[in-house]
């Protein structure tokens, strides 16, 4: 079983810049593909990025360019960095845990339903 605690949202000015965090509980976290997830009011969850366990990343098109995936599995910690924030970026963020050998086919990490294990999310305001 996995828990994951995100951190780091919070309000920002457009072009300013947040890094994300989540925590992760349990003793196999190496084994989990690891997504971020947004979800604006009124809108669908949408993918934002994953990160394979053996480091390889895709990205959603709103955060090519300007968002970064990154894992740390000795702290058992993924971050989302952001950067040139637009007001469009708001959101509740979410981390999602999916074990990797299970996930499939690469088009899959961009499917929330791949994903087991999710966190109660952070909010993520950026201003105009």
């Amino acid at each position: 079983q996995v828990q994951l605690v995100e951190s780091g949202g919070g309000l920002v000015q457009a072009g300013g810049s947040l890094r994300l965090s989540c925590a992760a509980s349990g003793r196999t976290f190496s084994l989990y593909a690891m997504g971020w997830f947004r979800q604006a009011p009124g809108k669908e969850r949408e993918f934002v990025a994953a990160i394979r366990r053996i480091g390889t990343t895709y990205y959603g098109d709103s955060a090519k360019g300007r968002f970064t995936i990154a894992r740390d599995n000795a702290k058992k910690t993924v971050y989302l960095e952001m950067n040139s924030l637009k007001p469009e970026d708001t959101a509740v963020y979410y981390c999602a845990a999916g074990l990797d050998d299970l996930i499939g086919a690469i088009s899959n990490y961009n499917s929330a339903a791949k994903y087991a294990h999710w966190g109660q999310g952070t909010q993520v305001t950026v201003s105009s």
